[in-house]
């Protein structure tokens, strides 16, 4: 970026923030000369000089340098995983046995962070949410830190632990979950800086699991509202996710969200609870045409950009300001290749994210995020089994799709 488009940005930025250039030169202990000669382009700031003026505008120093936001951020639900595969599902008083038990990452930020820094690491990711201080958090730092992820603004719970999950897994990839909120129910909009993020893309996870942001909101619907409105205010494009709660109201926490969302990403049976439209027929087959009514509704609902609903079989795209439908089937993974599926949701939304990101067209989305979800198919946890852009690619190759 060279000296006249920096000074056209501080030029902007001041009169954004209602400056005359005679209080930013107060601000930063600088003559008025100096300002008016940067914003002229007849000049730069010192280096040292750009931490105070990005801090004065409420910016990254990045943004400030570049006038682009850039990356993709990751907020919301931070929690370590006990993953423990059983030979079988047990009724109530019976026995299973439990062949394997690993520790990984889990929840929304550590997943699919880690995801997008491994399927490429020059797109910057940064990680946003709440840990405790104890083994569990330090090891989920410990993990995104190795890939490179900005944890800055991960904050430190100072009595709650950090949350957790049993995650029960069959050998068929099927899991069930018991979950301990922990310190994510006490994550909410004033742990998160707005003004020090240089992201282009914010994705939150996951709604019905943040207590702090599933908060009812007088003028919003929703504390997760007002949160997404105010990131959109400042350039931001927003990304939700949900997790899959049979005892929520998910039109009571989910609407509300809907206007505030560039880009909404869930599953069949997330989805189907906002229309009341069943996404299979009875006899198991998916019901395509129930599928595209729910992202209809939710396209007049407010999501701005893109619908994504994906399930085992297929993902499908709703592009709201054309009103264009895509589907892709899922590759056909051999299930003796299958060691598990906990994290394949958050894999989907990585590779969405990623194609969103750097603008491929709804057909390419569905076809990279359903391979880079099929990458998670070959590792027993949540993140071990995602590979680089190339290699997803080339995944894409050796599989034939699903017929629907």
């Amino acid at each position: 970026m060279d000296a006249k488009s920096i000074g056209a940005s501080i030029a902007n930025l001041r009169k954004k923030c209602g400056l005359t250039q005679s209080q930013l030169a107060q601000k930063l202990h600088v003559s008025d000369k100096a300002v008016s000669r940067w914003e002229s382009g007849a000049g730069y700031p010192e280096i040292t000089q750009f931490p105070a003026l990005a801090a004065v505008f409420g910016v990254t120093v990045d943004y400030l340098m570049t006038g682009k936001r850039r990356g993709i951020a990751i907020a919301g639900n931070i929690l370590s995983d006990i993953v423990k595969t059983v030979d079988c599902y047990p009724k109530i008083g019976m026995l299973a046995n439990i062949v394997d038990i690993s520790r990984a990452v889990g929840g929304c930020v550590p997943n699919t962070a880690i995801d997008l820094a491994k399927i490429d690491r020059s797109v910057p990711v940064s990680a946003i949410g709440k840990i405790g201080d104890d083994e569990y958090g330090r090891f989920v730092l410990s993990q995104m830190s190795r890939y490179g992820i900005d944890c800055e603004q991960v904050s430190i719970s100072p009595d709650k632990p950090t949350s957790f999950s049993d995650v029960i897994s069959l050998p068929t990839g099927e899991r069930t979950f018991f979950h301990a909120r922990g310190s994510n129910a006490q994550f909410s909009p004033k742990d998160i800086d707005l003004s020090a993020l240089g992201c282009e893309i914010l994705h939150i996870g996951y709604i019905l699991l943040l207590d702090e942001f599933d908060c009812e909101d007088a003028e919003y619907g929703t504390v997760m509202a007002r949160f997404l409105h105010d990131a959109q205010a400042v350039g931001i494009k927003t990304s939700v996710d949900v997790v899959s709660d049979s005892k929520a109201d998910y039109k009571a926490k989910i609407l509300p969200v809907l206007p505030y969302c560039d880009f909404f990403i869930v599953n069949e049976i997330e989805s189907a609870m906002l229309s009341d439209l069943p996404p299979y027929r009875e006899d198991g087959s998916l019901y395509t045409e129930n599928i595209q009514k729910t992202m209809e509704l939710i396209a007049r609902a407010g999501v701005g950009r893109k619908v994504v609903i994906h399930c085992k079989d297929a993902g499908f795209c709703y592009d709201v300001p054309t009103g264009n439908f895509t589907v892709v089937p899922s590759l056909q993974i051999p299930p003796e290749k299958i060691k598990g599926s906990v994290g394949a949701g958050d894999a989907f939304c990585a590779g969405c994210l990623y194609g969103f990101y750097n603008g491929y067209d709804d057909h390419r989305v569905l076809e990279f995020a359903s391979a880079a979800a099929a990458c998670n198919l070959f590792s027993e946890n949540s993140v071990d089994g995602m590979e680089g852009k190339d290699e997803i690619e080339a995944l894409a190759n050796l599989y034939g799709r699903k017929t629907l």
